[in-house]
């Protein structure tokens, strides 16, 4: 086999004969960018200024478009009109590079760095704009299936209220779906969430009681560990862990059913894909967000109680007497309240990305890229805002 192959792949060459018209050559072997080598440029010199010039094509094995450009290059070296022999199939692809070779070149254009910067700079204002305006039709679409859900849990409730308005029954919640997010995107993030948190908590702690340490105040090192945990850190720990996490998912998942064209065939068969993929992956991270939180701020006040009990010798009762007298529940409300508004945006900034997915993996690949970005970039956003209006209410 190996023989019979080495026989079929001839190197290009070419034979120069002479007749009544001119000069003619013989090409043989295989035209081909591969096997080629030097024989177009032999072939030029040898046709160089050379009148009535015919090319036998008859006995080449394989061309390629490498070999035909080389041909005719050749033939342009000539001196006069010259002829090409070749069989049907050849002369196609001789003419077609033949009409290749006269297309003009694409012109370029000129650089302007000035007015580059200024079209980049329009150009990124009206993708902000247009990213407002699909935000609002995406948050209207999961408005309008939150209507549904909650049309579809007051049939359960009230049935009787839908007979006397003569209301159609409502579709019903897909609560499958929503129970396997739950536990992918909020249960499964535990062990991630505790830990980190639990680290977070052993760190205030540690800073705190070195610094205190200097004024006399190790006993205020509870406070901080409480106050910081309580507030900041267990729901922007959780939300940015989420955001990672949850959000990429979400966005990698419905952008991959994007790109087969899944969420088309779901739309052809009366499915609505908010119903189905966006609203089950928003209610299960509003649900489990909370839990989530509750498990960091535990996290975090053990990691922080534990280094204080071995830097400052504050025993563990000490410790939670002093969280309960001093920080109170308060503080524990407050941190508590930021997760539904953080669970909402991070779920919604997944979905949404995944639903503007393109058809190539470059688009997916950016979509997942934003999702993480403005999710995390939203959670410090919204966290900072709850801080200035709680110090505003004195809360």
């Amino acid at each position: 086999m190996r023989l019979t192959r080495a026989k079929m792949n001839k190197p290009a060459d070419f034979d120069l004969k002479s007749s009544d018209t001119g000069s003619v050559a013989v090409l043989n072997g295989d035209w081909t960018a591969v096997l080629m080598g030097e024989a177009n440029e032999r072939l030029t010199e040898v046709l160089r200024g050379t009148s009535g010039v015919t090319i036998d094509l008859s006995g080449v094995t394989r061309l390629d478009t490498s070999g035909a450009y080389g041909v005719l290059m050749a033939m342009a070296a000539s001196a006069g009109r010259g002829e090409i022999i070749a069989r049907p199939e050849v002369r196609r692809l001789v003419d077609l590079v033949a009409e290749a070779i006269k297309a003009e070149p694409t012109p370029v254009k000129p650089r302007r760095p000035v007015f580059e910067l200024f079209a980049r700079i329009g150009e990124g204002v009206l993708n902000i704009g247009f990213d407002v305006f699909d935000l609002f039709v995406f948050n209207g679409h999961l408005l309008v299936s939150v209507g549904r859900a909650a049309a579809r849990i007051t049939w359960s409730l009230f049935p009787w209220l839908f007979r006397m308005f003569g209301w159609s029954r409502p579709a019903p919640i897909r609560w499958a779906p929503v129970f396997a997010l739950a536990e992918r995107a909020g249960l499964d993030a535990l062990p991630i969430v505790a830990t980190t948190t639990f680290f977070i908590g052993a760190v205030v702690g540690l800073i705190g009681a070195d610094m205190l340490s200097n004024y006399g105040a190790q006993v205020f090192a509870v406070d901080l560990v409480g106050i910081a945990v309580l507030r900041e850190f267990n729901i922007v720990i959780t939300a940015v862990l989420l955001a990672g996490r949850s959000a990429s998912s979400f966005a990698a998942e419905i952008g991959a059913m994007k790109m087969k064209q899944e969420i088309d065939a779901m739309q052809v068969l009366g499915v609505d894909p908010f119903d189905a993929l966006v609203f089950p992956r928003f209610l299960a991270l509003l649900a489990t967000i909370p839990l989530l939180t509750f498990v960091a701020t535990i996290a975090g006040l053990c990691g922080g109680m534990v280094v204080i009990w071995s830097e400052l010798g504050v025993g563990p009762s000490m410790f939670l007497s002093r969280m309960v007298e001093h920080v109170g529940v308060k503080h524990f409300w407050v941190g508590m309240s930021k997760g539904p508004v953080l669970a909402v945006v991070i779920a919604a900034i997944g979905c949404r990305q995944g639903m503007e997915v393109g058809g190539d993996v470059e688009s997916l690949g950016r979509r997942v890229t934003a999702a993480v970005v403005q999710a995390v970039f939203s959670t410090i956003l919204i966290d900072a805002f709850f801080a200035l209006v709680y110090m505003k209410l004195h809360i």
